[in-house]
C-alpha cells in the first residue's frame, strides 16, 4: 500500500457509517432487513458491475442530486446490486458536468424530432438566469426532448459502463493473481 492512501483510509473508516448506524437511520427502517442483507454490500464480481451501471443510469437521469442516491440505492435491491457503488456513481454527475449533460441531451432530443429550442438554452445559461426562468423554459417546449436525451444517454453510459466494470474487475483480479505470484485460475473455477 502507498503512503498516500494511509491517511485516505484511515478518513474514510473514521468517516463511513457503519452497518448498525445505517440499519438504525429512520429512512431504512422502512425498508427492514432487506436492505441490510450482505449481499448489497459485498464487493463481488456480479454486484459491483450491476451497482455501476445503476449508479450512473439514475446519476444522468435523475438530476437531482437527493434523488440520485436514494433512487440508485433502491433500483439496487431488485438488480441484487452493490448499493455503496451505486451511491457513489451518482456523483459521476456533479455541477461541473450537469450542464453538458442537459445540452448533449437537449441536443439529443432535437435530433430525434422533439421539439426544442437551444438557443433559448444558451441565453439562459449565459444570462444567469434563475430558478423560476429555467422551470418555465424547461415546462414549456424542452422538457419531451431532455427527457428522452437524458433517457438514451443514461442507458448508453449504463450499458458501456457495466461491461467496461466487467473487464476492469478480471484485469484487477488477475493482477493480484500475478502479484501473487500463482496463475489466475481458470474461467469456470
Amino acid at each position: 500500500m502507498a503512503e498516500d492512501e494511509k491517511p485516505r483510509r484511515g478518513w474514510i473508516a473514521r468517516n463511513m457509517p457503519t452497518r448498525e448506524q445505517i440499519a438504525g437511520s429512520r429512512l431504512v427502517r422502512p425498508f427492514g432487513g432487506r436492505v441490510m442483507r450482505s449481499e448489497y454490500w459485498r464487493f463481488t464480481r456480479r454486484s459491483v458491475p450491476r451497482g455501476v451501471a445503476i449508479g450512473l443510469w439514475v446519476g444522468i437521469f435523475a438530476l437531482i442530486p437527493g434523488v440520485q442516491i436514494v433512487g440508485s440505492a433502491l433500483l439496487s435491491l431488485p438488480f441484487r446490486a452493490n448499493i455503496p457503488v451505486a451511491a457513489g456513481m451518482t456523483f459521476l454527475t456533479n455541477p461541473a458536468t450537469t450542464p453538458f449533460l442537459i445540452f448533449a441531451a437537449l441536443e439529443l432530443g432535437s435530433f430525434m424530432g422533439f421539439r426544442t429550442d437551444i438557443a433559448s438554452f444558451a441565453a439562459l445559461r449565459d444570462s444567469g438566469a434563475g430558478m423560476n426562468e429555467w422551470l418555465s423554459w424547461l415546462f414549456s417546449d424542452a422538457a419531451p426532448a431532455l427527457v428522452a436525451g437524458l433517457f438514451l444517454i443514461a442507458t448508453a453510459a449504463a450499458i458501456v459502463s457495466y461491461f467496461a466494470s466487467i473487464l476492469f474487475w478480471r484485469w484487477w483480479i488477475a493482477r493480484k493473481w500475478r502479484r501473487r505470484g500463482r496463475p489466475a485460475p481458470a474461467r469456470g473455477e
